[in-house]
């Protein structure tokens, strides 16, 4: 039998040894273009190591539960950051690193305006849309080395939400 996970909120307080929660959260930083508009500045730690930043589309198939969380990636040479485009939650799944391998993963559900930034390697779950598929910007490190590992468990955690 595999081991069931529930979903957690995503919170920047309990995903912060993993990555950046990036969301607005009370009064701007400053006003600009006349005074129209609030900056909330500098919410991530992107990192490209000896890349440069990328920014790509991907479209996400809508994820059903309960759902095989079956394998795990990381990037040992740069972040990756998530931003929503069509409203539509996500799974987030982290691990710590043990000896090479990701640990027992934690699963987090984002809200619909929600962006992650996932430090580097850190090892994380695939884009995961719940219940509608999602269009997505990431901004990730383009380069000219592998930046991708992956580890398939040999047996699946079942992630259900409650």
């Amino acid at each position: 039998m595999s081991d069931v996970l529930t979903p957690e909120p995503l919170t920047q307080e309990a995903f912060a040894p993993y990555g950046d929660v990036i969301e607005v959260s009370g009064a701007a930083d400053k006003l600009i273009n006349q005074g129209l508009c609030g900056r909330h500045h500098d919410l991530a730690k992107l990192d490209f190591g000896s890349g440069r930043a990328g920014i790509s589309l991907f479209d996400a198939q809508a994820r059903q539960f309960p759902y095989a969380l079956d394998m795990m990636e990381r990037h040992p040479d740069g972040s990756q950051a998530f931003v929503p485009l069509s409203g539509v939650p996500m799974l987030v799944s982290v691990a710590d690193d043990l000896d090479g391998t990701p640990s027992t993963p934690r699963v987090f559900l984002s809200k619909p305006h929600q962006t992650v930034n996932i430090h580097r390697n850190i090892w994380h779950g695939v884009l995961a849309p719940v219940q509608k598929p999602g269009q997505y910007i990431v901004i990730d490190r383009i380069g000219d080395t592998p930046n991708l590992e992956e580890y398939f468990f040999l047996k699946p955690y079942i992630v259900e939400l409650l």
